[in-house]
């Protein structure tokens, strides 16, 4: 043992069964967020918590722990003196309190606090050695864990992702008695762990610091970092020999370095024939089924419509494997085989698909329910090219364009039916494009089919086509209305229709477009078509429409803010619940005002702009000047005038006019420049020497005054609502 002053090192290793790889890695976080807590919580100081996990353990390693917790002195407060005490003798309410303090009758005594006298008791908690604190703790992390699909085995009640069957709990060289009701027998834990699978069986852990080389030695890198060091480091210089682009992004990564505790970077080919099929099969078959890397020409281009590979994918691929180097080429071969299996059945597919026409897939549509209470994919499919013309009547596009953007509102959906997307859902929209195309429709209409389903998820690609860009719109609109009409809606974490999703990205699809649409005025004119599809909904078109509206702008709040846009900001400009025409009348609109409140806040314009409007907002809220008033001239009597601020400020009002009145490009910008150029004339009307009483006794210039600062408030809300602005 280590001398009384010294610091120790922790380890607890949960071993399990094969643990699901997305388990692997998020319980790390809880575990060390757990682990932070209670040491705090127990009076444990410490130094490092590291987490870290193979695919058969858990570990926490924790450094700096003293070998017993420190003694808690408190001072406990109890009963009124009153109650404590009857004719100089403790009452049954002192001794009691005695008992819970754990201290003597003597030990007590009385206090005088503001609110009279109280007894007290001064207590000492002596402190525990570190071994009997984390023994009673230990299992206690361990039922704290979630995750998905828990299961129970044996005849235990403890739960867990896999079964537990064994743990090692040790502070230096001392084990530290834990145990878990797991199962028949109790699980224990002890000094034994168990190394590679095919290693040896069982590996002595002689201390907690040499936790880590014993394991290597045992064929199991625990850390989880360095694993992922030696796989990418591996896939990079392969891909390099190869000449050659590695196909990994970060969630096939992730999942690589969650599937092996011995990673070993093998490589496999397969036949050149198989270049005949898309370059999307091929890599989702590797990626999304295999777990294998594939390998791309470095330099080539990737044509999204192309119907085969060649040119641009090698016919060779990279995977991870937790097998013995001496077994490496029978492994390979072995994965070659199952890879030729899966090319066999997509070739199988895309031969049975290209039989029939794209046209007869839509009509096969009909046959395949959408959702309950919303039809078929065709009755889908027409919903969305309704959208689709109608915002094609909205939008200024070539006529090229709109052709293209019709035709594939009317194709979008018809590889839903094609077996090749059956087996592999992720290829819906490629798959269809390329089929398009493949039999003579313009490249533009199988594009817009393919990126009609962009923006997938949060950092995806947006529609690069117009007619793709408006079929997306649709796509989502028809979603959103749909699924609202029905009367669902998303709630907490729960949204299964991804409607967020489809929120966010029909926002981002019009910022990347710079397209100018009424969202308000079209959500109208869509909820009352939707009422009309859907009677059996007996939909209330304005409530449809209002809440629509609402989730569309806290949609738009929330991608500002991702963006890195204050909130103040943000809420200045997008408002609260049921200010949805502040931003939904032009999105883009929207976006460009917090973008230039951004601007002038950091190049220190707004303080002194924002003080002076703010004022004048405040004050003007006692006239009934209407919100839509932009101009002085039929509100504001220049006779009325005692002071010069007052004219001066009438001068400031008018050179914003036509900036707060107009719709030009730059109109906001102009706004603000005018609005900090004021500035001074606008702080003099309050506090200059020629400074006026607003408020004054004479009806007519108080009035004249008040609309002055409404005038001055309806025209710097043109830009923004500046008493949302903190600061």
């Amino acid at each position: 043992m280590c001398c009384p002053g010294a610091l120790s090192t922790f380890l607890l290793e949960i071993g399990t069964e094969e643990l699901p790889a997305d388990f692997a890695r998020l319980a790390l976080h809880q575990l060390e967020q757990l682990v932070q807590r209670d040491l705090g919580i127990l009076r444990l100081s410490h130094n490092l918590i590291s987490c870290t996990s193979t695919p058969r353990r858990l570990v926490v390693s924790v450094t700096g722990l003293p070998l017993r917790q420190p003694d808690l002195k408190e001072e406990r407060k109890g009963p009124p003196g009153a109650q404590a005490l009857t004719n100089g003798q403790p009452t049954a309410a002192a001794i009691g309190f005695a008992k819970r303090c754990g201290v003597s009758l003597d030990a007590l005594e009385i206090r005088e606090t503001p609110k009279g006298p109280f007894l007290f008791a001064s207590c000492l908690e002596p402190g525990q050695p570190t071994t009997n604190v984390l023994a009673t703790q230990v299992s206690l992390w361990i039922e704290a864990l979630q995750g998905r699909r828990f299961m129970r085995w044996g005849e235990g009640k403890s739960r867990f992702s896999r079964p537990v069957r064994w743990l090692v709990s040790l502070l230096d060289t001392e084990l530290v008695p834990v145990s878990l009701d797991g199962g028949n027998p109790v699980v224990a834990a002890g000094r034994v762990s168990r190394g590679h699978r095919l290693h040896q069986a069982s590996v002595l852990i002689p201390s907690a610091e040499t936790y880590s080389d014993v394991m290597r030695a045992a064929g199991v890198e625990v850390d989880r970092d360095r694993r992922g060091e030696l796989i990418r480091s591996a896939v990079e210089t392969a891909a390099s020999m190869h000449s050659a682009d590695a196909d990994m992004p970060e969630t096939l990564f992730q999942e690589l370095i969650d599937l092996v505790e011995s990673p070993t970077l093998l490589q496999g080919q397969f036949d050149l024939n198989y270049l005949d099929l898309p370059a999307e099969v091929l890599s989702t078959v590797m990626r999304s089924h295999q777990r294998y890397i594939p390998l791309f020409a470095t330099g080539q281009n990737l044509d999204p419509l192309a119907l085969d590979a060649r040119g641009c994918l090698l016919p060779r691929f990279l995977f991870i494997s937790n097998g013995l180097p001496e077994a490496a080429t029978s492994v390979a071969r072995g994965n070659e085989r199952v890879l030729k299996a899966r090319l066999s059945d997509a070739e199988f597919f895309m031969r049975a698909d290209r039989s029939v026409a794209s046209i007869e897939r839509r009509a096969q549509l009909a046959r395949v329910t959408f959702a309950e209470g919303l039809g078929s994919l065709l009755d889908r499919t027409e919903r969305i090219e309704w959208c689709t013309e109608v915002l094609l009547q909205q939008l200024e596009l070539p006529s090229s364009c709109e052709m293209h953007a019709r035709r594939a509102a009317h194709l979008c959906k018809h590889d839903l039916v094609s077996q090749i997307v059956g087996e592999f859902p992720e290829l819906q929209g490629a798959m269809g494009g390329k089929y398009l195309v493949a039999e003579g429709e313009p490249h533009q209409v199988g594009l817009a089919v393919l990126e009609h389903y962009l923006p997938r998820g949060a950092g995806d690609a947006l529609p690069s086509s117009d007619a793709g860009a408006v079929v997306a719109l649709s796509e989502r609109l028809e979603l959103l209305l749909s699924i609202y009409a029905k009367g669902e809606r998303p709630t907490g974490s729960s949204d299964p229709y991804g409607l967020r999703r489809a929120g966010q990205g029909l926002l981002q699809i019009l910022w990347a477009k710079s397209w100018r649409l009424d969202l308000l005025d079209l959500l109208n004119r869509f909820c009352e078509h939707w009422a009309e599809l859907m009677p059996h909904y007996t939909v209330d078109v304005e409530k449809l429409a209002t809440e629509l509206a609402d989730f569309l702008r806290q949609r738009l709040v929330s991608l500002l803010e991702e963006d890195g846009m204050d909130i103040d900001l943000v809420q200045a400009v997008a408002g609260q619940t049921g200010d949805q025409a502040r931003v939904l009348s032009d999105p883009e609109d929207a976006r460009q005002r917090v973008a230039l409140l951004m601007e002038l806040r950091s190049s220190g314009q707004l303080t002194a702009v924002q003080a002076v409007v703010t004022r004048a907002a405040r004050l003007a809220s006692q006239a009934d000047l209407p919100s839509s008033v932009l101009t002085a001239k039929d509100v504001v009597s220049p006779e009325l005038f005692e002071k010069s601020s007052e004219a001066s400020m009438l001068a400031v009002l008018n050179m914003l006019e036509p900036f707060a009145t107009c719709s030009t490009p730059d109109r906001y910008r102009s706004l603000a420049s005018g609005l900090s150029a004021g500035a001074p004339a606008l702080a003099a009307f309050f506090d200059g020497e020629q400074s006026v009483m607003v408020m004054a006794e004479d009806g007519a210039v108080r009035s004249n005054r008040l609309n002055l600062l409404g005038v001055l408030r309806n025209q710097a809300s043109v830009l923004a609502d500046f008493s949302r602005i903190g600061g």
